[in-house]
Parts: structure tokens; sequence; C-alpha cells
């Protein structure tokens, strides 16, 4: 069995290189046999490796990206499934092939005999996470239900006080409007009692100056008649 990696050797992506160095320098450290096909120089092995990636292993856009891993003509994965099988310590078994002498990974025969308890385990595991997630979303719905009444309440909030406020503006300009009209007729009235006054200080003055041209008037008088009984004498 020969496991084929199909490269992409002048690819444009570092992300990509950068895949492609880890599968084949993980491989080469395993002393795995293994060959590499290039899709970029080679028009048949680009073809051969997107209709054999199975159709549910396909990106959305349908265009599988390398490095593609396959076992002969039996597909093993992409570069995400490689490293999981890494992390895992279970390469041996995501290739198809058997664990050499020595190596600490569970061959695949083991690993089908527990597959049905590890069935079993993953669907009790599903359930558990069912109800949870029930219950999570329950509780999501309720905070949320709570938060758009808060989001209401804040908005009512906000509305009152703005209509307070604008209230507050219509009282504070009638005031002031008031309090203008006030002072304006209090200017009014101190202009008249000033008008007033002043008419009331000229007539004081023209009474003055009759008294005055009288009693120089009554002087003339009693100065006249003493004069003339002087005379008589």
């Amino acid at each position: 069995m020969v496991i084929k990696v199909f490269l992409a050797s002048s690819s444009g992506s570092t992300a990509i290189k950068k895949k492609q160095q880890d599968v084949v320098g993980f491989l080469e450290a395993l002393k795995v046999d293994y060959a590499q096909l290039d899709i970029a120089c080679n028009e048949e092995n680009r073809m051969w490796m997107r209709q054999n990636v199975p159709e549910d292993k396909k990106p959305a856009n349908g265009i599988p990206l390398p490095p593609q891993i396959f076992n002969e003509e039996g597909y093993c994965g992409d570069y995400d499934t490689f490293f999981d099988a890494k992390e895992d310590n279970s390469v041996y078994a995501f290739l198809g092939l058997p664990p050499p002498p020595g190596s600490k990974e569970v061959p695949v025969e083991e690993r089908n005999g527990d597959a049905h308890v590890e069935e079993e385990q993953a669907e009790e595991a599903d359930e558990e996470e069912g109800e949870g997630g029930e219950e999570e979303a329950e509780e999501e719905a309720a905070n949320d239900e709570a938060t758009e009444e808060e989001t209401a309440g804040d908005e009512a909030l906000a509305e009152e006080e703005e209509e307070a406020v604008g209230e507050t503006d219509e009282v504070t300009e009638d005031t002031q409007a008031q309090a203008e009209e006030e002072e304006q007729e209090e200017e009014d009235l101190q202009s008249e009692e000033e008008e007033e006054l002043r008419q009331l200080e000229e007539q004081d003055d023209e009474g003055s100056e009759e008294e005055e041209e009288a009693d120089v008037q009554e002087e003339e008088e009693e100065d006249l008649e003493e004069t003339q009984e002087e005379e008589a004498e």
C-alpha cells in the first residue's frame, strides 16, 4: 500500500506550503512510504484528486485544496484531519496502516472492537448536549426577552425625560418672558413717576416765583404808603 500526498509545488499561499511541509515532514519522521503527486504541474493529478475527494469532505466551493492524502485509491483526509490524528496519536489508523512494533498507537482491530462502546458513549454525550442545549436556548430566550423589556423601559424613560426637559424649557421660556414683561412694566412705571415728579417740581418752582413776586409787590406797596404818609405830614 502506497500513501499518496497530493501537493502544489508552486502554490502562492504560505499557509498551504506550511501544511504540505508538516505532512511530508511527519511522514518522513515515521518512515512511512509515500509518493508526492504535484497538482500544479500535472493536470491529470489535479483532476484525479478533485474527483476522488468525497463530496461531503469538499469545501463549500467544491474545490479541495492541497494537501490531500490517499491510501492507494482510498481517501484518508486533508490537513485538518491529519493534524487531529497526529494530536490523538492515531496517524497509522488515519493512513489505514498497521502500527509498527513498539508503537503506542492502538491497532485498528482493537479500535474497531471498541467502536460500539464508543458509539454508545457518543450517543449519550449527544443526548446530554441536546438537553443542555435546550436549557441553554430557553435561558438565552429568557435573557433576550428580559433585555428587550429593559431596553423598552430605558427607551420609555428616555422619552419621558425628553418630554420633561421640553416642558421645563417651555416653562423657563414663559418665566423669562414674564420676567421681562414685568421688568418693562416697572421701567415704564418708574418713567411715569419720574415724569410726575418733574412736573411737580416745575409747579413748585412756579409757585415759589409767584410768591416772591407777590412779596416784592407787597413791599413796594408798603413803601409807597409810608412815603405818602410822610409827605402828608
